[in-house]
């Protein structure tokens, strides 16, 4: 994990992670200072006094955030998740002292895209509509569903449609 101890305008994150745990950080430095607990650095005098003013909390994956490990960064307003859930970050304590969590996973873009054009797939051919109108008995009295001739053009989903 890298770690920057530089002196400057660049906002201070505390990244709370299992030790072990590889989380690639490298496109996020020119944008911010990183704090890592389990960093070289990290029991110098500058990283302790940033750890005791960071603002925001960065949660990998399923690291348990605690009420202990909250009260070690007293000046955390902000908690982001990078997993899915938030399970693992103790919500009481976080709105006990008003700090804000959120989370930025993409743990589900892939599924999530792939839904989204289904649903459009979907409601452009009436493929529902049509099941339904079949499942009615409407065909008997009012014939055929017509189902072809729609065209679909997609122009923007943003990171849905970039998920790999």
């Amino acid at each position: 994990m890298a770690e920057q101890n530089t002196s400057d305008d660049r906002p201070v994150v505390l990244i709370h992670q299992i030790r072990g745990y590889d989380l690639s950080v490298n496109s996020w430095l020119p944008q911010f200072r990183l704090l890592d607990p389990f960093g070289p650095s990290f029991s110098s005098p500058e990283a302790q006094a940033q750890a005791q003013s960071v603002r925001v909390l960065l949660c990998v994956g399923p690291s348990p955030l605690t009420s202990d490990t909250l009260d070690r960064y007293p000046s955390v307003e902000c908690v982001v998740g990078s997993s899915a859930g938030v399970d693992h970050i103790d919500l009481a304590a976080c709105r006990h002292r008003g700090i804000t969590v959120t989370n930025a996973s993409d743990a589900f873009s892939e599924d999530a895209a792939d839904y989204a054009v289904g649903l459009l797939m979907d409601v452009l051919r009436r493929v529902s509509a049509s099941d339904r109108y079949v499942r009615s008995g409407s065909w008997l009295v009012k014939g055929a569903y017509p189902l072809g001739s729609k065209v679909i053009s997609v122009f923007s989903f943003h990171s849905l449609l970039t998920a790999k």
